[in-house]
């Protein structure tokens, strides 16, 4: 199946008619089902789909942690107050559940009628308790005395006082066992815990592969748990907890040890979702919904398995290439020599990457170069999200076992990251690294690293600006893009910005940058206004962005009015947008697309006309309060001009895409581009992966053949 269109954003309320924006929330379920419209796309590689699937299970997991654990509190609260769109809290959560149920609906159906009937057929399959063949069972009953029967616990529960406190969105068994009258069943709960591999490989035909989820394998074996016991049901269930922990750092004299306390209580949230195997029988349902204190909108009934999220499991299973799609490794950059030093490259001009087209090898590198350069005086850096063995977080703890002064301001408040973060912060304050937590009230979301280098002219200053995270593993499925600059403007700024983050020092103006929650709102406004004053003079003015998020009502106000005095505006945005486009006299002039691809879509690129001087920006932030108000952001332009006209053609490129970009009408609804006849489809990220290889495969065949040392950060690698 190939959807064409999603569902209306929008609730049958009176006040969403009224209102000049779409809610939030239901603008993300949209989104969340451009993910499924890739898992219900037939054309694409039957493991592929599969992924898509598990994405759009894992977004909800979050949504719901989050996004629906708030709205719910405010239900609590009885509060009554309507967000931009009109709607109260009991109203969005009516909306969510009924959207939400149905897209539930649809991943169910397309893993068990479309994908997992077509594996299947090529000998991938997901064996059932029914469907075992006797080899099977005797492996079955090996791996479960071995390797489960030892390990797994078995609760006794009688009731909520002695419900445990499981862990969030896990997989847990509830049994129920004949009581002593056959109205008082007794029920008991098997908690699989964090970690636990759900996928037992079974014998198979050669070439082929089978499997069992843990809980079928479970139900099978469930006797040896309860000798003597009559078990007459045995149902898989899962929580969801509310995570949108509540921070309160005036008060924390300790921020690391405050970020701990938080993190424990959001183990102890409140249940906002119990999802439950739809074989499940009245009464073991009702137990369940008493001990986890929900009402039915929160309950979901499954007809497959639970926590589709396993699924990215199936689809990293080896073999089956034929049912992914042909790999898109990242091309090496013909802007950076490989046999020279990075800051040699970077002194001869600003250099422009986008990635994971290009590959993300040079940022690590800039920071490992660094680290050893013994010209190299200081390192300071913003980390926001990193990967499990980061090799920038080493080249940090190196840097100052060389004797650098090394700054890391480190964000305990990325939220889902937070337990990694208090961890690279522990570990990197043992190796001597000075390490900031930010700013009170507020998250460096910023992605800036600034690197101080003595040469023989004196103090040199090269940056790098991001729009993505400092994670080498995301870099290689997020869109983002890399700007390698020594512009002295930007490291004064740069180094502004850190004296203001890391002590007391009160925010200058800047001379080129821009931040949040300084001045960035109020210079995109400005920018915004400066079209709208060009068209009322008669001269042309276009806006164009890229961005991942638009709910601001200030700026999406700023851009009706831009609309209404005929600046045409085109944008770009991947995930929410609460801006409603095409409605006469008030958008008439703003088209809005989505593109949802096999990269996920993360650069923010900014495009003003600006009488044809043509000013092109990234940044760190999306156009949403929280990164506005309440986050340390950055803006930042790009003026050199080959990596301005770069950036030109690559959101050009973007804007045109015909094969997987959604168009969002003024109803909610997000249609498929329209292809003119006798054209195929354009897709961007294949046309942009084909032109940045071309360009490294030129590079690479017009490179002399000569013979390369190692560099001091190849040496530093080999000793390690």
């Amino acid at each position: 199946m190939n959807s064409k269109t999603s569902q209306p954003a929008q609730p049958a309320v009176s006040q969403s008619a009224e209102s000049r924006f779409f809610n939030r929330e239901l603008s993300w379920l949209e989104f969340n089902q451009r993910v499924l419209d890739e898992a219900l796309d037939a054309t694409s590689p039957l493991l592929e789909r599969l992924k898509f699937l598990a994405i759009t299970a894992s977004n909800l997991d979050e949504f719901f942690m989050v996004r629906v654990g708030s709205l719910q509190m405010l239900r609590r609260q009885q509060n009554t107050s309507r967000d931009p769109a009109g709607l109260t809290a009991i109203e969005q959560l009516e909306a969510i559940s009924q959207r939400t149920h149905q897209m539930v609906r649809e991943q169910y159906r397309c893993l068990l009628k479309e994908i997992e009937p077509a594996l299947q057929a090529d000998q991938l399959r997901r064996v059932t308790k029914d469907e075992l063949s006797d080899r099977q069972h005797t492996v079955i009953r090996q791996v479960f005395e071995q390797k489960i029967y030892p390990i797994l616990t078995p609760i006794r529960v009688t009731g909520h006082d002695d419900f445990p406190q499981l862990v969030n969105q896990t997989m847990n068994l509830c049994v129920r066992l004949k009581g002593e009258s056959d109205d008082k069943p007794k029920f008991a709960v098997i908690p699989f815990g964090r970690g636990r591999e759900r996928i037992v490989t079974l014998p198979h035909e050669a070439g082929g592969y089978s499997y069992i989820l843990l809980e079928n394998l479970l139900e099978i074996c469930i006797g040896s748990f309860f000798a003597g016991e009559m078990v007459l049901e045995c149902v898989p269930f899962r929580m969801t907890r509310n995570a949108d922990m509540e921070l309160r750092e005036d008060g924390a004299s300790d921020l690391l040890k405050e970020m701990v306390e938080a993190l424990d209580a959001r183990r102890e949230g409140d249940c906002v979702r119990l999802e439950v195997a739809s074989t499940v029988s009245t009464e073991t349902l009702s137990f369940l919904m008493q001990v986890t204190e929900v009402s039915e909108q929160d309950v979901y009934l499954l007809d497959g398995p639970l926590d589709l999220t396993v699924m990215m499991r199936v689809f990293e299973i080896q073999g089956f290439d034929q049912h992914r799609d042909k790999p898109w490794p990242s091309r090496n950059s013909p802007r950076i020599d490989a046999t020279q030093s990075i800051f040699q490259e970077i002194a001869k001009g600003d250099i422009l990457l986008y990635h994971p087209y290009e590959s993300f090898d040079p940022v690590v590198r800039f920071i490992e170069e660094a680290a050893v350069d013994p010209d190299v005086l200081a390192i300071k850096q913003t980390l926001y999200r990193t990967s499990r063995n980061s090799p920038i977080v080493s080249a940090l703890k190196r840097a100052a076992q060389n004797g650098k002064y090394v700054t890391a301001v480190l964000e305990l408040k990325a939220r889902f990251d937070e337990a990694r973060n208090i961890e690279w912060a522990r570990d990197l304050e043992r190796s001597e690294v000075q390490v900031i937590y930010g700013v009170k009230g507020l998250k460096t979301h910023a992605k800036v690293c600034l690197v101080v280098r003595r040469e023989p002219h004196g103090i040199q200053r090269y940056m790098h600006f991001g729009t993505g995270n400092y994670n080498e593993m995301t870099s290689r499925l997020y869109v983002d893009a890399s700007l390698f600059t020594c512009d002295e403007d930007l490291g004064s700024d740069a180094t502004a910005l850190f004296h203001a983050v890391t002590g007391y020092s009160q925010p200058q103006r800047f001379r080129r940058l821009e931040a949040a929650p300084l001045g960035l709102r109020e210079k995109l406004l400005e920018l915004i206004d400066a079209e709208i004053d060009r068209k009322k003079h008669g001269q042309k003015a276009m806006i164009h962005a890229k961005l991942n998020a638009l709910v601001d009502e200030q700026m999406i106000e700023a851009l009706y009015r831009a609309s209404q005095a005929g600046v045409k505006i085109r944008l770009n945005v991947r995930g929410v947008c609460c801006l409603k486009p095409g409605i006469e006299g008030l958008s008439e002039n703003i088209i809005v697309t989505s593109i949802v691809d096999r990269f996920l879509e993360h650069s923010r690129v900014l495009y003003f006309h600006h009488g044809g001087d043509e000013l092109v920006f990234i940044s760190s932030a999306d156009w949403m309060p929280r990164n506005l108000d309440r986050r340390i952001e950055l803006l930042v332009p790009v003026n050199a001009p080959a990596a301005k006209s770069r950036l030109l053609s690559i959101l050009k490129t973007h804007f045109m895409d015909t094969a997987k970009a959604r168009k969002l009408m003024s109803d909610g609804r997000y249609v498929r581009s329209a292809v003119p006849a006798g054209t195929e489809p354009f897709r961007s990220q294949a046309q942009l992966y084909a032109r940045i290889s071309e360009e490294a495969q030129e590079a690479e065949q017009m490179r002399p053949t000569m013979l390369e040392p190692h560099l001091p950060s190849d040496v530093e690698k080999l000793s390690r």
